[in-house]
């Protein structure tokens, strides 16, 4: 899916157990030929955009701050906004589904603002529940149900699966 952009979201510092989760989302993203969207900065963003790079994929930080020099160093395309916690949406209107990775107020941010909007929001290990997420078991479910939510949205109907949590 040429040009597919698929956001990924969750906090800044997270641990190690979280980090290779969203390496793994990253990974899957890229290896479909998707674009990453996210953040920009350290925790679950830098670990889906080391993943992407590693699969060879493209990586999007939408930055809180006003230089480019703040974004992680698997970063290729660094977007310095100035915006502080008012970047969060840019990044879910930068991606066609966004991809939350357990998380904490800005992520909350996030995902309300996907809802809202209509953005297809995957949880995966996040507390938050809302019926119109869709809940994934691992980072390979979460790719697929981005992919599916994208394909179900071009074709007029919906491919997700509703939280049951």
């Amino acid at each position: 899916m040429r040009g597919t952009r698929i956001g990924v979201i969750g906090s800044a510092q997270c641990s190690r157990e979280i980090y290779g989760l969203a390496e793994r989302v990253g990974e899957g993203i890229a290896r479909r030929g998707a674009i990453l969207i996210c953040g920009g900065l350290g925790g679950v963003m830098e670990g889906a955009c080391k993943g992407a790079k590693a699969a060879g994929g493209t990586t999007v930080g939408i930055l809180p701050g006003a230089t480019a020099e703040q974004a992680n160093a698997y970063v290729d395309i660094p977007i310095a906004t100035g915006l502080s916690l008012a970047r969060n949406l840019l990044v879910v209107r930068s991606s066609q589904a966004l991809i939350a990775i357990e998380g904490r107020y800005g992520t909350l941010s996030e995902i309300a603002f996907s809802l809202q909007l209509g953005v297809p929001v995957i949880g995966l290990r996040t507390t938050y529940s809302d019926p119109q997420m869709i809940r994934a078991n691992d980072a390979e479910d979460a790719v697929e149900q981005a992919f599916a939510s994208i394909a179900g949205s071009h074709a007029g109907g919906s491919a997700r699966r509703r939280s049951t949590a």
